[in-house]
């Protein structure tokens, strides 16, 4: 299931959101106090492109300030999006691994920095 998920997965979203991410993160590593946060989409856009099988370990206490700074300003957002999305793809049982990917991607969008995905 793995496998097919994520050819699934990467067909139908996973391309184009992580291309956007990608984007994302080079137009806020531009400026220097962007750095960080493009940093962060990076590492988004990794886990959009396959994100069956991989796992995230979140730590909001490394990082706080960071984090916050990040919810405050798109990453709350971000994270409820993710979050309603995986409660519609849950409505039907082949969604449903989807959803679960999507529950994933809403956590690492609460609180990315200090959180590493294996």
């Amino acid at each position: 299931m793995k496998t097919i998920g994520n050819i699934i997965w990467f067909l139908l979203v996973g391309l184009w959101s992580a291309i956007g991410y990608f984007f994302g993160g080079l137009i806020l590593c531009i400026t220097i106090i962007g750095i960080p946060f493009g940093t962060q989409l990076f590492k988004l856009a990794g886990l959009m492109i396959w994100p069956f099988g991989k796992t995230i370990n979140t730590d909001f206490n490394k990082h706080p300030f960071a984090n916050l700074f990040w919810l405050l300003f798109g990453g709350l957002m971000e994270a409820l999006g993710f979050f309603i999305v995986g409660l519609i793809l849950c409505i039907t049982i082949i969604g449903i691994p989807f959803g679960k990917q999507c529950f994933k991607l809403s956590r690492l969008a609460l609180a990315p920095f200090g959180s590493t995905v294996s």
